[in-house]
């Protein structure tokens, strides 16, 4: 197993669309730092009268909401992309036992996502509170940083979640652009449809969006977004394993199947 995650790292790192997706997140940060900039400057050209109406979205959960994506096409393509060379029946020479493959796959990719999605959220909430600094704008925590680690280690996880659901969707489907097509349908799509469905429904489904999770499991909820936030911090990590899970075994059970 040794050899087939170090197979598996070495793919991954030298691709050249993982570069590519790596510095997409590293725009979304800039992005967040660029936002917080303007906010900050907006604030302080405000009348005084007109400060309390001025908010911003939480610019850690719009950077965990935009990664999000970004890492879901890294688990696309971190099978697509050999399987769209042929060079996958290769692996399938050199490692017989598919299922060990993917496993492999899914633990680099996990990794990788999470070390990520962590630097991406912190880095977004460090920067962002240095330029903001004390300035009441809504949207923004004012909690300390080392309060809101459980919140930004729910949200890696998250991340994780969507990385290993690309991953297992291009395994199932065999083409990037059915996989990525089904993730921004998961991502974006389905949360609005959801939103539109009577209460209360509407946030009985919406807490098992995917997108719902990481607050849920860090306990604080999801005040900025469509999604419900009906479970406990148990469940929702059950669900998140769910949306791995079922995937995953149904991508292992058609490598085992199918031809490469």
């Amino acid at each position: 197993m040794i050899d087939a995650l170090a197979a598996e790292w070495l793919k991954l790192r030298t691709l050249r669309s993982t570069s590519v997706v790596l510095g997409v997140v590293g725009v979304v940060v800039g992005l967040m730092v660029l936002l917080a900039w303007y906010a900050a400057h907006l604030w302080d050209t405000l009348p005084l009268e007109q400060r309390g109406h001025l908010a911003v979205a939480s610019l850690p959960e719009l950077a965990n909401w935009l990664a999000s994506l970004c890492l879901a096409v890294l688990g696309v393509l971190a099978f697509s992309g050999e399987h769209g060379t042929g060079m996958i029946r290769t692996t399938f020479t050199v490692l017989p036992s598919r299922g060990r493959v993917l496993a492999a796959k899914a633990g680099v990719v996990a990794v990788v996502a999470f070390c990520t999605g962590l630097a991406a959220v912190l880095v977004t909430s460090a920067v962002g509170r240095l330029i903001i600094g004390d300035r009441p704008i809504r949207g923004q925590s004012a909690e300390a940083l080392s309060r809101q680690v459980p919140l930004f280690l729910a949200m890696s996880l998250s991340m994780v979640m969507f990385a290993l659901l690309g991953l297992c969707l291009a395994a199932i489907t065999r083409s990037a652009v059915a996989a990525i097509a089904a993730l921004v349908a998961v991502w974006y799509v389905l949360p609005i449809i959801v939103g539109n469905i009577p209460a209360p429904w509407n946030e009985r489904i919406g807490s098992i969006l995917p997108g719902a999770l990481a607050g849920q499991l860090a306990g604080t909820g999801n005040p900025q977004s469509l999604g419900g936030a009906l479970l406990s911090p148990l469940a929702a990590l059950a669900v998140m394993a769910a949306y791995v899970a079922v995937p995953y075994a149904v991508a292992a059970v058609l490598l085992a199947r199918r031809d490469a």
